[in-house]
Protein backbone atom coordinates (compact mmCIF):
# COMPACT_ATOMS: atom_id res chain seq x y z
CA UNK A 1 0.00 0.00 0.00
CA UNK A 2 0.85 3.70 -0.04
CA UNK A 3 -0.24 6.68 1.71
CA UNK A 4 0.01 10.12 -0.54
CA UNK A 5 -1.73 12.28 1.74
CA UNK A 6 -0.50 13.44 5.24
CA UNK A 7 -2.72 12.63 7.75
CA UNK A 8 -1.77 14.47 11.17
CA UNK A 9 -2.82 16.50 13.92
CA UNK A 10 -1.83 19.64 14.80
CA UNK A 11 -3.61 21.90 17.17
CA UNK A 12 -2.53 25.60 18.20
CA UNK A 13 -4.02 27.44 20.35
CA UNK A 14 -3.27 30.86 21.49
CA UNK A 15 -4.91 33.53 23.80
CA UNK A 16 -5.06 36.77 21.94
CA UNK A 17 -5.05 38.69 25.19
CA UNK A 18 -2.46 36.64 26.74
CA UNK A 19 -0.16 36.86 23.55
CA UNK A 20 -0.06 40.44 22.74
CA UNK A 21 0.77 40.95 26.35
CA UNK A 22 4.17 42.71 26.98
CA UNK A 23 7.08 40.52 26.95
CA UNK A 24 4.57 37.26 27.52
CA UNK A 25 6.35 34.66 25.91
CA UNK A 26 4.09 31.47 25.59
CA UNK A 27 6.11 28.38 25.29
CA UNK A 28 5.52 25.71 22.92
CA UNK A 29 4.79 21.70 22.99
CA UNK A 30 5.37 19.41 20.23
CA UNK A 31 4.44 15.88 19.97
CA UNK A 32 3.90 13.55 17.17
CA UNK A 33 3.09 9.77 17.19
CA UNK A 34 -0.05 8.01 16.03
CA UNK A 35 -4.07 8.01 16.06
CA UNK A 36 -6.12 6.02 14.73
CA UNK A 37 -3.58 4.04 12.86
CA UNK A 38 -2.30 7.73 11.31
CA UNK A 39 0.76 9.77 11.72
CA UNK A 40 -0.24 12.35 14.22
CA UNK A 41 1.13 15.04 15.80
CA UNK A 42 0.05 18.19 17.70
CA UNK A 43 1.53 21.83 17.91
CA UNK A 44 0.59 23.61 20.96
CA UNK A 45 1.54 27.49 21.19
CA UNK A 46 -0.01 28.85 24.99
CA UNK A 47 1.39 29.44 28.27
CA UNK A 48 -0.26 26.04 29.55
CA UNK A 49 0.90 24.32 26.68
CA UNK A 50 2.34 20.92 28.57
CA UNK A 51 -1.46 20.47 30.06
CA UNK A 52 -2.94 21.17 27.40
CA UNK A 53 -1.62 18.21 25.05
CA UNK A 54 -1.56 15.89 27.66
CA UNK A 55 -5.04 16.40 27.61
CA UNK A 56 -5.10 15.89 24.21
CA UNK A 57 -3.12 12.88 24.06
CA UNK A 58 -5.40 11.54 27.06
CA UNK A 59 -8.82 12.25 24.82
CA UNK A 60 -6.93 10.28 21.50
CA UNK A 61 -6.27 7.58 23.59
CA UNK A 62 -9.39 7.34 24.96
CA UNK A 63 -10.75 7.99 21.47
CA UNK A 64 -8.44 5.10 20.39
CA UNK A 65 -9.78 2.51 22.80
CA UNK A 66 -13.57 2.83 21.50
CA UNK A 67 -12.67 3.80 17.56
CA UNK A 68 -10.05 2.10 16.70
CA UNK A 69 -9.14 -1.06 14.48
CA UNK A 70 -5.85 -1.18 15.36
CA UNK A 71 -6.69 -1.56 18.37
CA UNK A 72 -7.84 -5.47 19.10
CA UNK A 73 -9.99 -4.63 22.52
CA UNK A 74 -11.35 -1.48 21.10
CA UNK A 75 -15.39 -0.86 21.49
CA UNK A 76 -15.56 -1.50 17.43
CA UNK A 77 -13.33 -4.58 17.35
CA UNK A 78 -15.10 -6.28 19.73
CA UNK A 79 -17.95 -5.22 18.37
CA UNK A 80 -16.59 -6.83 14.84
CA UNK A 81 -15.63 -9.89 16.96
CA UNK A 82 -19.06 -10.98 18.72
CA UNK A 83 -21.43 -8.70 16.39
CA UNK A 84 -22.86 -7.54 19.70
CA UNK A 85 -21.96 -4.67 21.55
CA UNK A 86 -23.60 -4.32 25.18
CA UNK A 87 -23.61 -0.61 26.37
CA UNK A 88 -21.92 0.82 23.79
CA UNK A 89 -19.96 3.82 24.12
CA UNK A 90 -21.44 7.47 23.77
CA UNK A 91 -19.01 8.05 20.73
CA UNK A 92 -19.21 5.11 19.14
CA UNK A 93 -23.05 5.41 18.92
CA UNK A 94 -22.41 9.06 18.19
CA UNK A 95 -20.64 8.42 15.25
CA UNK A 96 -22.44 5.40 13.95
CA UNK A 97 -25.46 7.73 13.69
CA UNK A 98 -23.74 10.47 11.96
CA UNK A 99 -22.40 7.73 9.50
CA UNK A 100 -25.85 5.80 9.56
CA UNK A 101 -27.33 10.00 8.61
CA UNK A 102 -24.98 9.66 5.36
CA UNK A 103 -25.26 6.90 4.45
CA UNK A 104 -29.13 7.54 3.64
CA UNK A 105 -28.29 11.17 2.08
CA UNK A 106 -26.15 9.43 -0.36
CA UNK A 107 -28.27 6.87 -1.45
CA UNK A 108 -25.70 4.31 0.59
CA UNK A 109 -22.32 5.03 -1.24
CA UNK A 110 -21.10 5.88 2.48
CA UNK A 111 -21.07 2.70 4.31
CA UNK A 112 -18.99 1.85 7.11
CA UNK A 113 -20.18 -1.80 6.80
CA UNK A 114 -17.72 -2.35 3.60
CA UNK A 115 -14.79 -3.47 6.21
CA UNK A 116 -15.23 -7.16 4.76
CA UNK A 117 -14.19 -5.36 1.59
CA UNK A 118 -11.34 -3.65 2.30
CA UNK A 119 -9.55 -6.54 4.50
CA UNK A 120 -9.99 -8.57 0.98
CA UNK A 121 -8.54 -6.02 -0.84
CA UNK A 122 -6.12 -5.42 1.69
CA UNK A 123 -5.52 -9.01 1.70
CA UNK A 124 -5.20 -9.65 -1.82
CA UNK A 125 -2.97 -6.38 -2.08
CA UNK A 126 -0.52 -7.93 0.30
CA UNK A 127 -0.26 -11.00 -2.25
CA UNK A 128 0.25 -8.77 -5.11
CA UNK A 129 -2.77 -9.50 -6.55
CA UNK A 130 -6.61 -8.40 -7.07
CA UNK A 131 -9.51 -10.17 -5.61
CA UNK A 132 -11.27 -12.39 -7.91
CA UNK A 133 -14.85 -11.76 -8.96
CA UNK A 134 -16.22 -14.91 -6.72
CA UNK A 135 -14.29 -13.55 -3.42
CA UNK A 136 -15.90 -10.07 -3.97
CA UNK A 137 -19.14 -11.11 -4.86
CA UNK A 138 -18.92 -13.49 -1.10
CA UNK A 139 -17.46 -10.07 0.66
CA UNK A 140 -20.77 -7.99 -0.44
CA UNK A 141 -23.03 -10.65 1.16
CA UNK A 142 -21.66 -9.04 4.40
CA UNK A 143 -22.09 -5.45 3.43
CA UNK A 144 -25.21 -3.57 3.96
CA UNK A 145 -26.49 -0.77 6.66
CA UNK A 146 -29.57 -2.77 7.30
CA UNK A 147 -27.45 -5.31 9.06
CA UNK A 148 -26.61 -3.04 11.78
CA UNK A 149 -29.03 -2.66 14.79
CA UNK A 150 -27.93 1.12 16.72
CA UNK A 151 -29.89 1.12 20.46
CA UNK A 152 -28.52 2.87 23.36
CA UNK A 153 -28.05 -0.11 25.24
CA UNK A 154 -26.61 -2.43 22.41
CA UNK A 155 -25.21 -2.38 19.13
CA UNK A 156 -25.84 -5.61 17.07
CA UNK A 157 -24.35 -6.48 13.43
CA UNK A 158 -25.55 -9.41 11.18
CA UNK A 159 -23.24 -12.48 11.79
CA UNK A 160 -20.01 -12.10 9.66
CA UNK A 161 -20.48 -8.49 8.92
CA UNK A 162 -18.07 -5.58 10.61
CA UNK A 163 -17.36 -2.31 10.63
CA UNK A 164 -14.82 0.24 9.67
CA UNK A 165 -14.58 3.91 10.74
CA UNK A 166 -12.24 4.68 7.60
CA UNK A 167 -14.16 8.11 5.92
CA UNK A 168 -15.18 9.07 9.13
CA UNK A 169 -13.14 8.95 12.36
CA UNK A 170 -10.76 11.29 11.66
CA UNK A 171 -13.17 14.24 11.19
CA UNK A 172 -14.96 12.80 14.46
CA UNK A 173 -11.88 12.35 16.07
CA UNK A 174 -11.16 16.15 15.13
CA UNK A 175 -14.77 17.20 16.32
CA UNK A 176 -14.45 15.54 20.27
CA UNK A 177 -10.77 17.19 20.68
CA UNK A 178 -12.25 20.53 19.97
CA UNK A 179 -15.06 19.73 22.33
CA UNK A 180 -13.10 18.80 25.34
CA UNK A 181 -11.06 22.46 24.51
CA UNK A 182 -14.13 24.59 24.35
CA UNK A 183 -14.64 22.54 27.65
CA UNK A 184 -11.54 23.67 28.82
CA UNK A 185 -12.13 27.30 28.08
CA UNK A 186 -10.31 27.44 25.00
CA UNK A 187 -10.91 29.52 21.74
CA UNK A 188 -9.35 30.13 18.34
CA UNK A 189 -7.85 27.01 18.17
CA UNK A 190 -7.31 25.24 14.21
CA UNK A 191 -7.90 21.07 14.70
CA UNK A 192 -6.06 19.41 11.51
CA UNK A 193 -6.27 15.34 11.70
CA UNK A 194 -5.99 15.33 7.99
CA UNK A 195 -9.90 16.71 8.07
CA UNK A 196 -9.64 20.27 9.30
CA UNK A 197 -12.04 21.70 12.52
CA UNK A 198 -11.46 25.48 13.43
CA UNK A 199 -12.63 26.82 16.45
CA UNK A 200 -13.15 30.89 15.78
CA UNK A 201 -10.55 32.30 13.83
CA UNK A 202 -7.10 33.55 14.69
CA UNK A 203 -6.19 35.01 17.50
CA UNK A 204 -5.90 38.29 15.70
CA UNK A 205 -9.27 37.98 14.50
CA UNK A 206 -9.12 37.06 11.01
CA UNK A 207 -10.40 33.61 9.04
CA UNK A 208 -7.94 30.27 9.52
CA UNK A 209 -6.68 30.26 5.97
CA UNK A 210 -6.23 26.92 5.17
CA UNK A 211 -4.52 25.75 1.47
CA UNK A 212 -6.51 22.97 -0.94
CA UNK A 213 -3.81 20.30 -1.70
CA UNK A 214 -5.47 20.91 -5.80
CA UNK A 215 -4.55 24.46 -5.38
CA UNK A 216 -5.47 27.73 -3.60
CA UNK A 217 -6.62 27.80 -0.37
CA UNK A 218 -10.20 29.01 2.11
CA UNK A 219 -10.91 30.20 5.13
CA UNK A 220 -12.41 28.82 8.00
CA UNK A 221 -14.17 30.39 11.20
CA UNK A 222 -16.30 27.96 13.35
CA UNK A 223 -15.94 25.41 10.53
CA UNK A 224 -14.45 21.99 9.38
CA UNK A 225 -12.95 20.94 6.01
CA UNK A 226 -12.21 17.91 4.59
CA UNK A 227 -10.55 16.72 1.33
CA UNK A 228 -11.20 13.14 0.02
CA UNK A 229 -9.23 11.49 -3.21
CA UNK A 230 -9.87 8.05 -5.22
CA UNK A 231 -6.16 7.59 -5.01
CA UNK A 232 -5.58 9.44 -2.07
CA UNK A 233 -4.05 5.76 -0.58
CA UNK A 234 -3.46 3.40 -2.91
CA UNK A 235 -3.72 -0.65 -2.97
CA UNK A 236 -1.32 -1.95 -5.78
CA UNK A 237 2.63 -0.83 -6.53
CA UNK A 238 1.48 0.81 -9.61
CA UNK A 239 -0.68 3.67 -7.75
CA UNK A 240 -4.05 2.81 -9.59
CA UNK A 241 -6.11 1.12 -7.30
CA UNK A 242 -7.78 3.38 -4.96
CA UNK A 243 -8.84 2.68 -0.95
CA UNK A 244 -12.47 4.35 -1.72
CA UNK A 245 -14.49 1.06 -2.20
CA UNK A 246 -17.78 0.82 -4.19
CA UNK A 247 -20.30 -0.99 -1.56
CA UNK A 248 -22.64 -1.48 -4.89
CA UNK A 249 -19.84 -2.72 -6.72
CA UNK A 250 -16.98 -3.65 -4.04
CA UNK A 251 -14.42 -2.66 -6.19
CA UNK A 252 -12.56 0.64 -6.19
CA UNK A 253 -13.89 3.85 -6.89
CA UNK A 254 -13.89 4.41 -10.46
CA UNK A 255 -14.07 7.61 -10.14
CA UNK A 256 -14.26 11.01 -12.29
CA UNK A 257 -12.56 12.86 -9.49
CA UNK A 258 -9.04 13.50 -8.66
CA UNK A 259 -10.21 15.14 -4.98
CA UNK A 260 -13.15 16.84 -2.97
CA UNK A 261 -13.44 19.34 -0.52
CA UNK A 262 -16.05 19.73 1.46
CA UNK A 263 -16.66 22.13 4.51
CA UNK A 264 -19.17 21.69 6.66
CA UNK A 265 -20.42 22.38 10.59
CA UNK A 266 -18.78 19.45 11.89
CA UNK A 267 -15.66 17.86 10.67
CA UNK A 268 -17.03 14.32 11.24
CA UNK A 269 -19.78 15.28 8.63
CA UNK A 270 -17.41 16.60 6.09
CA UNK A 271 -15.30 13.82 6.43
CA UNK A 272 -17.99 11.28 5.46
CA UNK A 273 -19.72 13.00 2.67
CA UNK A 274 -15.90 13.88 1.03
CA UNK A 275 -15.85 10.27 1.00
CA UNK A 276 -18.95 9.51 -0.59
CA UNK A 277 -18.82 12.48 -2.69
CA UNK A 278 -15.51 10.52 -4.55
CA UNK A 279 -18.35 7.88 -5.85
CA UNK A 280 -20.57 9.99 -7.33
CA UNK A 281 -20.36 10.29 -11.56
CA UNK A 282 -21.45 14.04 -11.93
CA UNK A 283 -21.75 17.35 -9.52
CA UNK A 284 -25.37 16.84 -9.50
CA UNK A 285 -25.48 14.00 -7.36
CA UNK A 286 -22.94 15.66 -5.44
CA UNK A 287 -24.94 18.40 -4.31
CA UNK A 288 -28.27 16.51 -3.96
CA UNK A 289 -26.15 14.92 -1.51
CA UNK A 290 -25.35 17.93 0.79
CA UNK A 291 -28.27 19.23 -0.07
CA UNK A 292 -29.37 16.98 2.99
CA UNK A 293 -27.48 18.65 5.53
CA UNK A 294 -27.46 22.33 6.52
CA UNK A 295 -24.32 24.17 6.01
CA UNK A 296 -22.55 22.41 3.94
CA UNK A 297 -20.32 23.55 1.03
CA UNK A 298 -18.64 21.99 -2.08
CA UNK A 299 -15.09 23.76 -1.51
CA UNK A 300 -13.47 21.46 -4.53
CA UNK A 301 -14.11 19.03 -6.78
CA UNK A 302 -11.81 18.41 -9.57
Amino acid sequence: MSVSRRRFIAISAVFTALSSMPGAAAPARHWTGQALGARASILIDHPQAEAITEICLAEIDRLENILSLYRADSAISRLNRDAILEAPPFELLDCLAIAGAVHRATGGLFDPTVQPLWALWAEASAANRQPQSHEIALALRQVGWDGVALKPDRITLRPGMALTLNGIGQGYVADRIAALLEVEGLEDILIDTGEIRAMGGQPDGTPWPVGLSSGGSISLRSRALATSAPLGTTLDAEGRVGHILDPRSGRPAGSIWREISVSAPRAALADALSTAACLAQDREAIDAMIAEFAGVRIEAAI
